[in-house]
């Protein structure tokens, strides 16, 4: 895989969705604490704390196995047992939303496991729908 980007704002990650239908900017944002992973689509721009790079890595570590993804938007339940329910989960380490802008808070196993990818963490599919990552 071909990495485009390094990560800053400048010069930031060149993504895409899993399914490979959709393309977007990601950065790490050191200007504000905690950091922050900004995601850009189109002119929409999400933020993720930063740690949610390494908090996924070690909760697919210790899973030990594939899990999907579960893609959803705020306003919608995510599947149990997926990286989406995972990310809004009471009991993950940072007590909830990993998204930072209400409204905004969702669709991260759409944005977040595609840099896992690049980042050399974790292997993530590439199907149409119904995608799962693991770590490395």
């Amino acid at each position: 895989m071909t990495v485009r980007g390094n990560g800053t704002k400048d010069n930031p990650w060149q993504l895409t969705t899993p399914s490979g239908k959709g393309e977007y900017q990601m950065y790490k944002d050191d200007t504000v604490d905690p950091p922050l992973l900004v995601c850009v689509v189109g002119d929409t721009v999400l933020g993720y704390q930063w740690r949610c790079v390494e908090d996924l890595h070690a909760m697919l570590k210790a899973h030990g196995d594939w899990m999907p993804l579960g893609s959803a938007d705020e306003q919608k339940p995510a599947a149990p047992g997926t990286v989406e329910a995972w990310a809004l989960a009471a009991d993950n380490p940072v007590g909830g939303w990993y998204g930072t802008k209400k409204g905004l808070r969702g669709r991260f196993a759409n944005y977040v496991p595609p840099l896992l990818e690049v980042l050399g963490l974790a292997e993530v599919e590439h199907n149409a729908r119904n995608n799962r990552m693991r770590a490395l």
